[in-house]
């Protein structure tokens, strides 16, 4: 099986201010040449979130995050584009986790997850929070 990503442009009223966007498709070579015969599916913009029956998911189940990678850093490289390879390097970006932000007490210095406070102006740790500001 020859997967590939074949991007198309998607021209619709609604976008503005004359945005481009791209829809990506992913076909299979090894059924045929040309597009219409070697149609999969249509690569998702989020997996995971959003409609849990999405055929890109029910064709590659569990593997389905690492073959969207896979086929977006192919078309990475084969694409000359500057605004698709722009697209692309945003949908590999969304694929990833984010990982929680942690930031430094002002106080002890240890790293601590923020939940902020928006009437202190520096970042306590819930302990020195405690230490500080219980007798209030």
């Amino acid at each position: 099986m020859s997967v590939k990503l074949q991007i198309f442009e998607h021209n619709s009223k609604d976008d503005y201010p004359y945005r481009r966007s791209f829809r990506f498709a992913v076909v299979d070579y090894s059924k045929s040449q040309s597009y219409p015969l070697n149609f999969v599916c249509m690569l998702p913009l989020k997996l995971g979130v959003g409609k849990p029956d999405s055929v890109f998911l029910k064709v590659y189940g569990k593997k389905s995050l690492e073959q969207a990678k896979v086929l977006l850093t192919g078309a990475l490289k084969v694409e000359d584009d500057a605004e698709i390879k722009a697209e692309i390097e945003r949908r590999l970006k969304l694929l990833d986790p984010t990982t929680a932000t942690q930031i430094k007490c002002s106080s002890c210095g240890k790293l601590f997850q923020p939940q902020r406070i928006r009437r202190y102006k520096k970042n306590f740790c819930p302990v020195c929070m405690r230490k500080k500001f219980q007798n209030r």
